[in-house]
């Protein structure tokens, strides 16, 4: 009982840390306009934490109208000097707030704004993004960011003699079929650089590389035995997320942590830190192969080879013809861990590299990537969640993520966000007069539309992911964590 207490009281406040974290980023962002506004003299008539109608509201001895509002969908600051957005931001006569007609009133005895005050109110809420990301980034670069060996580096540990589709049929691997070898080292990928592994599966999913027939086609820059070599694979639709794959895994050292009490292991002579290096003559540079050569070899005896205490020895491992898939040594297994000061400049360019990426991936014709791969607000809530229960230094990545992602999609030219103000203000300048009102309303109103309408079919996406999770995590805890299966994601 006290264990289900626990775990629920551990789930709302993951939660509970995750909707506050992103009401933090949607936050920061509006502060930035409300502030930019204030100090350039333009006229604030509210300060909203999300759309629609008001939860709470409450207006100011400065005259400015501050709420929380039904739809958590992001927020706004109202500036009817710079575009009238009451309709669409949740104006009506009858919910407390000022009447829209005597708002315009006011607005008319105002200055008319110059066009670099509103470029520095529209694009102060991305500024505060940033901002905050680089503060987050210079924490991280002082306490150090823990990297797992599994993704440091970009040695291929593994390949996947074949691969399952998401329509259910197996075929032989791209990767054996390319020629790929398990200690390549991946150098780029489609001409873009990659640094970790996290760069080699992000390269290989946001690809739209195609073949001079048309088929789907990425190009492998890798080193093998100091030579360089360039590979042509046809990438694969697999997984859940139905993305691109070749059927490799990530090269990693793998440590004993644990040896099981009268196993097979410890009769072998397996002490804990012990690190396998081969398997007979195989290498062992990933988990899927230290398992798949066990159990083919379960009914003869294989010598193992490791390193100990910086020294090289060997261990006769016995023929055990009645052990289970997977069980045979009772070896528990990790792999290193290092600590990494990434620079704050690094760190935010790299992140806003990947959105620039998935961004193009999205509308290129050629990828594979579409908007069900996307995460909305209940896909961000969940990673965060996921991320405080993994920790602080988690939770700041994944928070500078969120903000770089917000400072660069509002900028982007579509109306209602921020860059489609800042293209309407610059089409005004050029021509030298305002657009039509009613042009820029209704361009507005289609495209909070649209939004909405993208909004709803990415969070049925999230849902369905949230489902499927739920289920695979229920269905753990009744029957208990499934065999480590050897297949390769990427």
């Amino acid at each position: 009982m006290s264990d289900l207490l626990s775990s629920v009281l551990s789930n709302v406040w993951t939660l509970a840390l995750a909707v506050l974290l992103l009401g933090l980023s949607i936050f920061i962002h509006e502060l930035g306009h409300f502030l930019a506004a204030r100090r350039r003299g333009v006229k604030v008539e509210r300060f909203s934490i999300g759309f629609g109608p008001a939860i709470w509201s409450r207006r100011g001895n400065d005259g400015v109208e501050y709420r929380v509002s039904w739809i958590p969908l992001g927020g706004y600051v109202l500036l009817p000097q710079i575009a009238d957005l009451g309709a669409i931001e949740g104006d009506s006569p009858s919910d407390g707030s000022r009447s829209p007609d005597l708002i315009s009133s006011d607005v008319a005895k105002l200055p008319a704004l110059t066009y670099g005050t509103k470029l520095i109110v529209l694009v102060a809420g991305a500024t505060f993004n940033v901002l905050l990301a680089f503060a987050l980034a210079c924490v991280l670069w002082v306490i150090g960011l823990p990297e797992s060996n599994v993704t440091s580096s970009t040695r291929i540990g593994y390949i996947a003699p074949t691969l399952d589709l998401s329509d259910g049929t197996t075929v032989p691997s791209p990767a054996l079929e390319a020629g790929l070898q398990v200690g390549d080292i991946v150098q780029a990928i489609d001409g873009h650089t990659v640094k970790d592994w996290n760069e080699v599966k992000a390269s290989l999913m946001l690809g739209d590389g195609r073949s001079a027939s048309g088929e789907r086609q990425v190009i492998f820059m890798v080193e093998r035995q100091g030579r360089p070599m360039q590979i042509a694979l046809q990438p694969r639709i697999a997984g859940e997320q139905k993305e691109r794959r070749v059927g490799i895994a990530p090269g990693y050292e793998l440590i004993v942590h644990g040896v099981t009490a009268g196993s097979v292991g410890q009769h072998a002579g397996f002490q804990r830190n012990d690190e396998i290096l081969r398997l007979d003559e195989t290498p062992v540079l990933n988990e899927a192969t230290y398992r798949e050569y066990l159990d083919s070899t379960i009914a003869r005896s294989v010598v193992a080879h490791v390193r100990r205490n910086g020294a090289e020895t060997t261990l006769t491992i016995p023929a055990t013809p009645s052990a289970k898939a997977g069980t045979r040594l009772g070896l528990d297994l990790t792999t290193g861990f290092r600590l990494t000061h990434p620079s704050p400049f690094t760190l935010l360019a790299d992140q806003a590299k990947m959105v620039f990426r998935s961004i193009w991936s999205l509308i290129s014709p050629h990828s594979d990537v579409g908007l069900a791969q996307t995460s909305g607000v209940i896909g961000i809530i969940r990673i965060f969640q996921s991320a405080a229960e993994a920790g602080i230094r988690a939770v700041l990545i994944i928070t500078i993520m969120v903000n770089v992602n917000l400072a660069i999609f509002n900028l982007l030219p579509i109306p209602v966000l921020d860059g489609g103000q800042i293209l309407f203000a610059t089409i005004a300048r050029l021509r030298g007069r305002a657009l039509p009102t009613n042009f820029v309303i209704t361009a507005q109103s289609v495209c909070f539309a649209l939004l909405i309408s993208l909004i709803i079919y990415v969070g049925f996406f999230d849902a369905r992911r949230l489902a499927r999770d739920v289920s695979a995590n229920r269905t753990e805890s009744q029957l208990g964590p499934a065999p480590a299966a050897p297949a390769a994601k990427p």
